[in-house]
């Protein structure tokens, strides 16, 4: 497995990214999703740990339109702040097509098989909903997404299959927003969602003041088993 920093060609203009290959140098391909830290360590290792289990893995760096090259950490209370200052100054709609040109990226790789799925956090987690909904991606997974409630009406896009981890104690997604997610959901059979009862924001990240690492195993192995599913063994 390797990694290096990256251009990817976008439609507003060039932009970063970290690649990972996996040691046999091909398979399907997996865009990571940053949170609001940027393509910092924890989204590196998610990467490298793609590569290492056979997947090409590629996390934009979808703030550069904003400041270019963040790199951020959950442990000090002035990057939280200017976690969230690039939070509110970010256009989603804007970061959904440079996920959509990172597609087009590893399609066009010669490591890459084909197949390309979308893995987000937080941030990233509604990216991937919206990833599912409006661009090409064979199999989307997200992670504690925010705001999912305000996009429903795209429900109806979602035509490859997309899964969501749902922390129940989330601080930042209410009961009500997430009851309104599942109901919005509950027609698609595309869209899995799976429920943590006693988790809250970021259990997953490691390191993190809410990691709690039995949640996350068993997330990220359903993770692990549905893009298995439809990213190595599909053949469609």
């Amino acid at each position: 497995m390797s990694g290096q920093d990256i251009t990817i060609k976008g439609p507003d203009g060039d932009f970063g990214g970290y690649l990972a290959t996996p040691a046999g140098g091909s398979g399907p391909a997996i865009v990571v999703i940053q949170e609001i830290f940027g393509v910092n360590k924890v989204m590196r290792d998610i990467a490298d740990g793609l590569a290492s289990a056979g997947y090409v893995a590629l996390c934009p760096d979808l703030f550069w339109r904003i400041e270019p090259g963040i790199q951020l950490t959950d442990q000090t209370q002035e990057e939280w702040q200017k976690a969230f200052d690039l939070f509110g100054k970010f256009d989603v709609d804007a970061g959904v097509k440079d996920i959509d040109a990172t597609i087009s990226h590893l399609r066009g790789m010669d490591g890459c098989n084909g197949k390309v799925g979308a893995v987000g956090y937080c941030l990233g987690g509604l990216l991937a909903y919206l990833t599912a909904a409006r661009t090409s991606a064979d199999a989307s997974v997200g992670f504690y997404g925010v705001n999912i409630q305000e996009k429903l009406d795209e429900s109806g896009k979602i035509t490859k299959p997309l899964m969501l981890h749902v922390a129940a104690k989330d601080q930042f997604v209410p009961p009500e927003a997430q009851e309104a997610v599942k109901s919005g959901l509950a027609g698609n059979g595309n869209v899995t969602i799976h429920t943590y009862a006693e988790n809250d924001h970021a259990f997953a990240r490691v390191g993190g003041e809410h990691y709690d690492k039995a949640a996350a195993d068993l997330a990220n192995q359903r993770t692990a088993d549905f893009f298995k599913a439809n990213l190595v063994l599909c053949t469609n």
